[in-house]
């Protein structure tokens, strides 16, 4: 527990150095960890269904669309997805394809009064590589992390 505790106390630091109103930023690793350690946690990946569908999906994540596909248009069922069904406190821990979208997603869920939410930096797939692919060098995929194609 100690080294939860340290993890945690880590992303709410940089929560804070980022200037961000949620409570922590998480690496992919230090958010698995956290996952292993506190049952409770849960990600909540808010990248589309295309993209879960086209590029993978974490075990057990809850999938809420935060833009939809095509479009990326914002969602209009995304808040009532949590508004009644997940507990304020309930630690959640957000990712989308590199870490923007869960970014905001984790800053609106904070806005509307859930005191416990990271963001997932580097996201599923993370930054683009000197050829323009992602998934090589950052994020979730990269890091090793369990996921599932389809």
């Amino acid at each position: 527990m100690i080294e939860i505790n340290k993890i945690l106390e880590t992303a709410q630091n940089r929560a804070q150095e980022l200037g961000v109103c949620y409570r922590g930023a998480l690496l992919p690793s230090e958010a698995h960890k956290v996952l292993q350690s506190m049952p409770e946690a849960r990600i909540v990946d808010v990248r589309c269904r295309a993209e879960l569908d086209w590029v993978g999906r974490v075990p057990g994540a809850i999938e809420v669309e935060l833009l939809t596909y095509p479009g990326m248009q914002p969602s209009s069922s995304f808040l009532e997805q949590f508004t009644g069904q997940i507990a304020n406190d309930a630690v959640l821990l957000f990712m989308c394809r590199t870490g923007v979208r869960s970014d905001k997603a984790a800053t609106l869920l904070r806005q509307k009064g859930f005191t416990n939410c990271y963001n997932i930096l580097e996201g599923f797939e993370g930054d683009k590589d000197e050829n323009g692919h992602r998934g090589l060098k950052t994020g979730w995929k990269a890091a090793g992390l369990p996921w599932t194609q389809g």
